[in-house]
């Protein structure tokens, strides 16, 4: 059986999305910051009519046409709308694959009889994406190279055999090669593929490199070139619909622990821990009311992720009920299987349990912890980074010099007297020196421009007072003053 492939193209597929949520009336683009100016990217055909076109600086674009409506474009939001229309793609091919950022690629041998055949097919498919909205351009050729060509300079089908026929008449820059080729080739008359197609391949090969002469073979159909569709990510995701509604918090939260129970034991099964859970209520007015908390840590025990849902659902607002479930990992992180029931496994829990607490009311970005870092410059010798996205590293274990519990930035020393100073006054209050260990000389980096070390070095000494703190004193013997920086427990 002849393969055959489907190609579909979407040629202004960022503004069409972006218009399906937010009609406009009249030229639009979407824009992005190119260098220092904003660029026309995406643009609408009523745009394209008053002669604007991609890549135009937007001030230039302002000056032809004042009214033109204008966002930033969002990739994040482009790509999930194709990667959504290749799911739905799947209804004629039972293999889909992405082809670029604007176009979809599917292997349709032997299923176009079920539509009634290729025209149908491909009428089928363009009328349900033009009804949604999208402009879309379609063709279906024996080869991949053959059909993505097609799709973007007209589109139609081209019988089995044929493609060098049918093909022949397209540009060079049909094929999927760098503008610089295309450029070079149209340059030495070379302008159209049936100008390729009777050279000798060694020369070509030699004069542009291998990859010509691979994506010609590949639009011709001599050499094979796969779909490659990825395959889909896993989903976790359970849900349940009630036989009556509910609305007491006591029946939501047993609800979320029966499926609670469903969905860790899908993230088990494929080794994976949950960072992000969303629970989505259903309400009889069909409303849908959602609580999404985060967890510190990967996770799949139900008990431990009840427990922070139950605030967020004792906020929720059930109207005159709930009647559906759906509970889902919105984010997942491989988790192997752990050892259950040691101390140290459960005060690591304990602690992630907190910070999961605390990041789901005050922001994940709030919770800091301090993790040490490698220099002896007290002001760098730690990082703060947030707890949830980070992991307890020890440095390699040596000796080192005692360090105070706390450090501050330095605060002078006044009327000191001696050397370590025998008294001195610090935050308008008067010490006596007890005890005193030193001096340290640390030594500024030398790589680092600091304007607090441009002083020279320190030495620092550790000063234990008659009044009871313990304090860590640096003296700077090229601009000799005193400082405190830090205090001992």
């Amino acid at each position: 059986m002849a393969r055959r492939l489907l190609a579909i193209w979407f040629p202004r597929l960022a503004s069409d999305v972006s218009l399906r949520t937010r009609p406009v009336e009249g030229p639009f683009a979407l824009t992005h910051r190119a260098g220092n100016a904003d660029q026309l990217l995406c643009l609408n055909a009523a745009a394209r009519a008053q002669g604007l076109h991609r890549g135009m600086p937007l001030a230039d674009a302002r000056a032809l046409v004042p009214d033109l409506a204008t966002r930033l474009a969002d990739p994040v939001r482009e790509m999930a709308a194709l990667v959504a229309l290749r799911r739905w793609a799947v209804r004629y091919a039972p293999q889909v694959a992405t082809d670029g950022d604007d176009g979809l690629i599917a292997d349709i041998t032997g299923v176009a009889h079920l539509f009634g055949g290729e025209e149908d097919l491909r009428g089928d498919l363009q009328a349900r994406l033009i009804q949604a909205g999208l402009n879309v351009q379609s063709a279906i050729a024996g080869s991949r190279g053959g059909a993505h060509a097609l799709a973007r300079h007209g589109g139609g089908i081209v019988p089995d055999g044929l493609l060098a026929e049918r093909l022949g008449h397209l540009p060079v820059s049909a094929l999927s090669i760098s503008p610089e080729i295309s450029e070079w080739l149209s340059r030495m008359g070379l302008s159209r593929i049936a100008d390729l197609i009777p050279l000798p391949r060694a020369p070509l090969a030699r004069r542009f490199g291998p990859g010509l002469v691979a994506t010609l073979d590949q639009m011709l159909g001599t050499m094979p070139e796969p779909v490659g569709a990825l395959p889909e990510a896993p989903q976790f995701g359970v849900r349940m619909t009630l036989p009556e509604p509910i609305g007491l918090t006591g029946d939501v939260m047993a609800g979320l622990d029966r499926l609670l129970e469903r969905l860790c034991g899908k993230l088990a099964s494929a080794h994976m821990g949950a960072r992000r859970v969303r629970l989505e209520l259903r309400r009889v007015d069909k409303a849908t009311v959602t609580v999404e908390v985060g967890l510190a840590r990967a996770m799949r025990d139900p008990v431990r992720i009840s427990a922070l849902f139950r605030k967020g659902v004792e906020e929720v607002d059930s109207g005159y009920g709930i009647d559906a479930l759906r509970i889902k990992a919105v984010v997942t992180e491989p988790l192997a299987p752990q050892q259950i029931g040691e101390a140290k496994v459960r005060q690591e829990d304990e602690l992630n349990d907190l910070i999961s607490r605390l990041g789901n009311r005050l922001g994940f970005d709030h919770v800091l912890r301090f993790l040490p870092a490698e220099s002896r410059i007290p002001e760098r010798s730690f990082l703060t980074v947030p707890a949830a996205y980070s992991e307890t590293t020890p440095l390699p274990f040596r000796k080192r010099p005692r360090r105070p519990a706390m450090i501050f930035p330095p605060e002078p020393v006044t009327s000191a007297s001696g050397h370590p100073p025998a008294r001195f006054r610090w935050r308008r209050m008067s010490f006596t020196t007890l005890r005193a260990a030193g001096p340290e000389r640390i030594t500024p980096e030398w790589w680092f421009d600091d304007p607090a070390w441009r002083s020279g070095v320190r030495d620092y000494w550790r000063i234990e007072t008659k009044e009871g703190p313990r304090l860590w004193l640096f003296h700077t013997p090229m601009a000799p003053a005193w400082a405190v920086q830090g205090t001992f427990l």
